[in-house]
């Protein structure tokens, strides 16, 4: 029995926290495995991790060093990378803190601990199953990608044949707007897209619908006519593929069109419809003037899928290996995921990994996803959290620099190093106001933008440009921030431009893993031997770097190698 020690004060017990198969522990490969320990923020001076296989807790125990990698506002994380024998992995913590040492197993925090009977208490990792290992998709790190709401891009089709155009390119949209973007108009972009630097595509809906953003689909099997039907799809992947870049497209599964067949046909028969249970109703039949079955925000005209139902699925799994097999794409972004069933996400993921295990599934949540980014369901999530905390520190003048360092390790830690790795970092979408707009509607400029965007880029994840961020594009809500590419160069802002193609170009060099901090009021992220330096202040500051100090200027950034010691 290891005995306590004397010391001042005693540790904050409630702020310590670990549980296994989760994102404090967790598998990276078949024999290496993640362990992190939550402490109360400045308490810890040290931790370690007193392990063993298994069967050989009484013969033979180990002891690991942890190091506190991320601190946020309120607790330090303290972590292990560990490569094993035998996966077959038990272990318990050692805390120092305050002159004192305590254990913490999975009865709590104590200062005693007795190893003779840790066999009923101690954490385990009963074993690595390989197929319970979340794989990272391989080619997700290095992914740039650009978000393109195809109807507002470029028009390369006969603009003659585009009767339904209500639209002059440039003039602000309303909900109702068709400007007449097209999937050849996108196919004959791919040069520029390639010049900036994007390798990887994600399209909004492209399938057939009456609507100019395509998220009520009324058939899932065809291309959209106004887009070019599925012959210019085909075309597009073909290019897209030979130019060495990916293309990732939008699965609308949570509802559908109410002129979709299907729920036509519940409409029609009522109950005695044979799709009648892939809706949720209440009465015998669907009724748009009563809503009186379930719809997406409110929408009536955009039914509610019932993904609880073994047909449904079906149907939807067939859509999404329509796509992955006769056209290869790359990825799929699930809308509205968080609404769909987890039996139904569990499912179209085991039989689309089957298919290709490097098919990217990436999903719309707003929140903290983690428990559908287990490595069962989704692979990562648009991060708008992100989002926001570019916006407090940036825009709003919410965070100090210490504060935006909290905030992104906090967020962090929220999930796995693979789940990490596989985020769409964003600044907007065609769901949010442009940053640029937000920014100046808030006193500030495209200062504000390219401090955000570099900070973007350093984060591990796919950075992800909305079409004409990268040329300084506004726009308000939805649809505002959905109009149409300015393709006039002599609009562009070159400031913006330049920097998001270096900031590309920079993103093969920022490698490894990331840490965040604060010094003199400047945010510090490093990635290898590159670190970001940005100063959120109306004033001029100075930090210290390896003894070399630098000035920035204010809602500036640098770039410091610190292995050659100068400023990029």
């Amino acid at each position: 029995m290891q005995r306590k020690s004397a010391g001042g004060k005693l540790m904050n017990k409630q702020a310590v926290y670990h549980t296994i198969k989760s994102n404090y522990s967790f598998p990276v490969s078949d024999n290496e495995l993640v362990i992190r320990i939550r402490v109360a923020k400045g308490e810890a001076q040290s931790a370690e991790i007193i392990h063993a296989m298994k069967y050989e807790w009484t013969i033979r125990r180990e002891t690991s060093p942890m190091n506190k990698e991320y601190s946020d506002d309120l607790f330090d994380y303290f972590i292990a990378r560990l490569h094993l024998k035998d996966t077959r992995f038990v272990y318990v913590f050692r805390i120092w803190a305050d002159g004192r040492e305590y254990y913490y197993s999975e009865n709590g925090v104590s200062e005693e601990y007795n190893f003779d009977l840790g066999y009923f208490n101690f954490f385990q990792c009963p074993y690595i199953n390989p197929g319970d290992v979340h794989r990272e998709v391989s080619w997700a790190r290095d992914a740039i990608v650009y978000q393109i709401f195809v109807e507002r891009f470029f028009i390369g089709e006969n603009i003659k044949k585009k009767q339904y155009i209500n639209l002059n390119w440039g003039d602000i949209p309303n909900p109702k707007s068709f400007a007449g973007g097209d999937l050849e108009g996108i196919r004959q972009k791919l040069d520029y897209l390639l010049d900036l630097g994007i390798n990887t595509l994600y399209l909004t809906p492209i399938f057939e619908s009456c609507s100019n953003h395509k998220y009520d689909i009324s058939d899932y099997f065809h291309v959209d006519k106004m887009f070019g039907g599925n012959g210019a799809f085909a075309r597009l992947v073909k290019e897209v593929h030979a130019r060495g870049m990916r293309i990732i497209l939008d699965a609308v599964f949570n509802h559908c069109s109410a002129q979709n067949k299907i729920f036509a046909d519940v409409e029609k028969k009522g109950k005695k419809s044979r799709y009648y249970n892939w809706f949720f109703i209440d009465g015998d039949k669907p009724d748009q003037t009563k809503g009186n079955y379930q719809q997406f925000a409110a929408c009536t005209y955009m039914p509610k899928l019932n993904t609880n139902t073994p047909a449904v699925q079906d149907y939807l799994i067939s859509v999404g290996k329509y796509w992955v097999e006769k056209y290869g794409i790359d990825g799929w972004r699930l809308d509205v995921a968080d609404e769909v069933s987890d039996v139904f996400w569990r499912r179209f993921r085991s039989e689309l990994k089957q298919i290709n295990p490097d098919i990217l599934l990436l999903a719309e949540n707003w929140q903290d996803a983690y428990p559908w980014l287990r490595g069962d369901e989704y692979d990562g999530i648009m991060n708008y959290s992100i989002t926001k905390a570019c916006l407090d520190y940036l825009v709003y003048d919410v965070f100090d620099a210490q504060a935006m360092a909290d905030r992104l390790s906090h967020i962090l830690m929220r999930n796995t190093d693979q789940a990490n790795n596989m985020m769409l970092n964003l600044l907007d979408s065609h769901d949010t106001e442009r940053f640029l707009t937000l920014a100046k509607k808030n006193g500030k400029d495209e200062r504000s933008l390219l401090c955000s965007l570099a900070i973007m880029f350093f984060l591990p994840g796919m950075p992800c440009i909305y079409y004409g961020t990268e040329i300084g594009m506004e726009g308000g809500y939805d649809p505002d921030c959905r109009r149409t590419f300015d393709w006039n160069r002599k609009n562009w802002n070159m400031r913006v431009y330049a920097t998001v193609i270096n900031l590309i170009r920079l993103r093969k060099c920022i490698k490894g893993d990331v840490t965040y901090s604060a010094e003199n009021g400047i945010l510090l992220i490093g990635r290898g031997d590159l670190i970001l330096a940005v100063n959120n202040g109306t004033e001029k500051r100075r930090t210290k770097i390896l003894h070399k100090e630098y000035e920035i200027g204010p809602f500036e950034f640098i770039i410091i190698n610190i292995k050659e010691g100068g400023v990029l």
